[in-house]
């Protein structure tokens, strides 16, 4: 019996215009009288999700910038930070990148050099707490993560000049655009793991929603493994499942009714 729901933010639960479908407020009611939390891991910062969710966000789980960073009601569960002289150094690489653009999160904001506009509009869409400075090495706060953002696709023009830390250091692509590095041990799934030990769920109980590389370990933390039909081939393949639906047909809900999650009948709580 499913008693956690996990799903990805984007390309996963919200459509191509990064929007929730209406639906899900009624269905999340739902699954909440039934006793099944709804929670979400993504590579979002955890304020932006939070204030994407505010009205539910006391009875959410939040896995924020790829499972670094979870909060429950307002408390901190869990941080896995980067050292910090390991961030200064990918921070130096990527200033050599060309056509590349760095956020560095930290846990209190995210923080920027770039002047260029159309940077701005699309970190933004991620991130609801940014600050711009003049040198990211100066930063003080806990860092979560370093993001890589190429417009022209950092599988091909990113990621191989971070290949070689890979041993070391986590390097996921998170989108098209976007490669985000962290803790060697940071990831959605090491996350979710130490969550459902916390909470006494087990992966039988686990439903999960993904569709890109970032999702990779959180497919294996769940009996009920949902690739979306839009997904990375790779998370397709490490998934035991993959939804009828794509992103942008409300494929997430449309799963959930299909497992038949919303009857009255199907309960978890007494």
């Amino acid at each position: 019996m499913i008693k956690l729901i996990i799903t990805d933010m984007d390309g996963t639960l919200l459509n191509d215009q990064h929007e929730i479908h209406p639906d899900f407020w009624e269905i999340e009611e739902s699954l909440h009288e039934k006793g099944i939390m709804f929670s979400v891991a993504s590579g979002r910062q955890f304020y932006n999700l939070e204030s994407k969710f505010d009205r539910i966000k006391d009875r959410m789980l939040f896995f924020a910038e790829n499972g670094t960073h979870v909060v429950h009601k307002g408390k901190d569960l869990y941080v896995n930070s980067l050292n910090k002289s390991a961030a200064l150094d990918f921070i130096r690489i990527g200033r050599e990148l060309p056509d590349t653009h760095l956020v560095l999160c930290g846990k209190n904001s995210a923080y920027i050099e770039s002047k260029d506009d159309s940077f701005f509009d699309e970190i933004n869409k991620f991130y609801k707490k940014i600050e711009k400075v003049e040198d990211l090495t100066e930063v003080e706060d806990t860092i979560l993560k370093v993001t890589f953002c190429n417009f022209n696709g950092v599988e091909e023009h990113t990621f191989p000049h971070f290949k070689e830390y890979t041993n070391d250091y986590k390097v996921a692509i998170a989108a098209h655009v976007f490669i985000d590095i962290t803790s060697i041990t940071a990831n959605k799934g090491n996350a979710i793991s130490g969550i459902q030990k916390e909470l006494n769920i087990s992966p039988e109980e686990t439903l999960v929603f993904g569709d890109y590389l970032n999702d990779l370990e959180m497919m294996q933390n769940a009996k009920y493994s949902y690739a979306m039909k839009n997904a990375h081939p790779e998370i397709i393949n490490a998934s035991k499942y993959v939804t009828t639906f794509s992103n942008n047909e409300n494929g997430v809900l449309k799963t959930i009714d299909e497992l038949g999650l919303l009857k009255e009948e199907y309960a978890v709580k007494g």
